[in-house]
């Protein structure tokens, strides 16, 4: 029998996320890891990237394409079965780039405990139909 909302056990975020809500959730899976059973840490960067991509081409309005990522930190191991949630915040914007702010949490498959894994900051351009770099249009 499936239980009613209200008596569901509600998941509850660490305090620094309460009300964000995540640009992009998946879960880990067995392709994505190496022989330990730890995730690798390019997945997760493309998952980060996919996520900052997603933010700023919301910000823009338009095609956009990843230039560099200016610093990159991993704090702890993704797991087969996680679910990975990638907070984003546009923490800077120039006359065609944007930078983007990426955290990772994981909530653990068998604890349910979220913790973060990974953050970084992340630099995407705006871009005409001929690839190259054009202004931000005003809003």
């Amino acid at each position: 029998m499936i239980e009613p909302v209200s008596a569901q056990k509600s998941l509850t975020l660490p305090e620094n996320l309460d009300g964000r809500v995540p640009a992009l959730r998946t879960f880990a899976m067995p392709a994505d890891s190496n022989a330990n059973g730890d995730i690798f840490g390019g997945w997760i960067l493309s998952q980060m990237d996919l996520a900052g991509g997603a933010t700023a081409y919301e910000f823009v309005g338009d095609r956009v394409v990843t230039v560099g990522i200016q610093a990159m930190t991993f704090y702890k191991p993704v797991y087969i079965g996680d679910e990975v949630s990638f907070y984003t915040e546009v923490t800077a914007s120039g006359r065609t780039s944007v930078t983007i702010r990426i955290e990772s949490w994981a909530r653990r498959r068998q604890t349910r405990e979220y913790v973060k894994v990974t953050e970084g900051l992340f630099t995407f351009v705006h871009i005409d139909e001929n690839r190259m770099p054009a202004p931000i249009p005003e809003k």
